[in-house]
């Protein structure tokens, strides 16, 4: 009988040991990656989002106990593209975190979403057929202790609740350990791991460091106030005098502008025109809708355009040469529409000459590294693709002198005011990198008649291409300057 309840008790002894091996061990396959696209759809959304509601809460049976200190302060994270989603790498080093879209506003407090410890299964297996395993059972049973390492340069952590059989140091400063003896107690712990910024940047970043023992991997937490909207009043769909502004630069050509303005008004009689004017004797241009800003005389080409753009309070703003001519095939909506519709910044159109030659001027812009001397900066004829849906639009760097565009992005770009006589594809070497650029072939402004005879010019056409042209000499050492110093390039091609 003895013999009997001895072996009885070994039994459950053994089998009791068994459970917690696996309570402690056995972890779930994890699932496959998520691939995350660019323009991802509400499928797409709706996958990503429960994929990680899924890996930061799969520990719904450990207790936690709520900091209320810490707690209230926490704000979510809320991201804006496809570049800044929360992306979380799954365990497979063995530690999980978040891989990026995680940010906070400057001196505030986060959850870090994403973070934890996972056991490789290979080692489970190599365990249980271990020989030795009742020794290493009780070794582990009593020696083991599951930990990781978080540090920070511009912030520190805390947790805003605490897990029972969880031991954590450092907790309010820039380096926090968390350990434990059960593994799904410390991962239920990790869960509420936050971070507060204590040091002030408008736009940084901070590296944080997740270690444990052998391994150790980075990911940043971005750390910037949040964009504010811009809402424009657009009216009805594709409104154009409540969504467009048209721009123009003047000088020594009201007889050219004067034929700008009947024929916009012939197709949009109330748009507002905005004209920026450095004459040396202005003259008052009146109508309804038009605002005229006059500037210092001679203050040139940029000057006038960032003047005129700084009116615009329209949500987009198209700029044109003061000789052009609006017909039937300026249609502004399909330029509306594409903006609207596609991530372009900036869409050009085709100037067409009175010879019947439709130029759109289209080129790609690329920078070469060229070392601690500066770069290279590449022009090329051409554009990148067609855009899906448009097939008479494509993707390029750099368009003609008629494009609309986001006011606020071309404010962002800006003009520099320095070259005053002849500019064009310095603005795109300055958009590049920040303005998503297309060009679309069907949408055609004329270009007035630049064939005069020259018994018939005027003293006021004389005057303009005297103060025109003669300064393309200073100009040309302007654009070199600005080329090789300022955007620090050693060289440059074009074909």
């Amino acid at each position: 009988m003895a013999h009997k309840c001895m072996t009885y008790l070994k039994l459950t002894l053994v089998a009791g040991l068994l459970f917690i091996v696996i309570f402690q061990f056995w972890i779930p396959s994890s699932s496959s990656g998520v691939d995350i696209r660019p323009r991802q759809g509400k499928l797409e959304e709706k996958l990503f989002s429960e994929k990680t509601e899924d890996l930061i809460s799969g520990y719904p049976d450990i207790a936690y106990h709520t900091k209320e200190d810490v707690a209230r302060f926490v704000s979510m994270c809320v991201s804006y593209s496809p570049a800044d989603l929360l992306n979380i790498a799954e365990a497979n080093n063995p530690l999980q975190y978040p891989t990026q879209g995680v940010e906070v506003q400057p001196l505030k407090t986060i959850f870090i979403p994403g973070l934890g410890l996972k056991q490789r299964e290979s080692s489970n297996y190599e365990f249980f057929s271990s020989p030795m395993f009742f020794l290493l059972l009780l070794l582990f049973i009593f020696l083991l202790l599951y930990q990781v390492q978080l540090k920070a340069t511009l912030g520190t952590f805390d947790v805003a609740a605490t897990v029972d059989m969880v031991s954590i140091t450092g907790e309010g400063e820039q380096q926090m350990t968390l350990s434990s003896r059960l593994l799904s107690s410390l991962n239920r712990q990790l869960q509420v791991v936050t971070y507060t910024n204590t040091v002030f940047h408008p736009k940084t970043a901070d590296l944080i460091q997740f270690a444990t023992e052998g391994h150790q991997s980075f990911f940043t937490i971005k750390i910037g106030h949040k964009t504010v909207p811009k809402l424009y009043k657009s009216g009805y769909e594709y409104n154009i005098t409540s969504l467009v502004t048209i721009a123009t630069k003047t000088f020594l050509r009201y007889d050219k502008l004067k034929d700008l303005i009947d024929s916009i008004r012939q197709f949009y009689p109330k748009v507002t025109i905005v004209i920026a004017d450095d004459n040396e004797h202005p003259q008052p241009v009146k109508g309804p809708h038009i605002e005229q800003y006059i500037m210092p005389f001679g203050k040139g080409w940029f000057a006038g355009r960032n003047l005129a753009v700084s009116q615009v309070t329209t949500k987009y703003v198209l700029w044109v040469d003061d000789d052009f001519i609006f017909t039937a095939n300026t249609k502004l909506e399909k330029m509306v529409e594409i903006l609207e519709k596609t991530t372009l910044d900036l869409v050009g159109g085709a100037v067409r000459e009175v010879t019947g030659y439709t130029a759109t001027y289209r080129h790609t812009i690329s920078v070469e590294e060229g070392g601690p001397d500066g770069d290279c900066l590449h022009f090329r004829d051409g554009f990148h693709h067609v855009i899906e849906g448009y097939p008479t639009c494509v993707v390029a760097d750099a368009v003609i002198n008629f494009f609309m565009a986001q006011t606020d992005k071309v404010r962002q770009v800006g003009f520099d005011p320095r070259l005053s006589r002849a500019a064009h594809l310095e603005f795109f070497v300055d958009a590049l990198g920040s303005l998503h650029i297309g060009s679309c072939s069907d949408v055609i402004i004329n270009h007035a008649s630049k064939i005069i005879l020259p018994w018939s010019k005027t003293e006021t056409q004389k005057s303009y291409e005297k103060f025109r042209y003669s300064s393309v000499g200073v100009d040309k050492n302007l654009h070199n300057e600005i080329y090789y110093f300022k955007n620090r390039f050693k060289c440059m091609t074009s074909q």
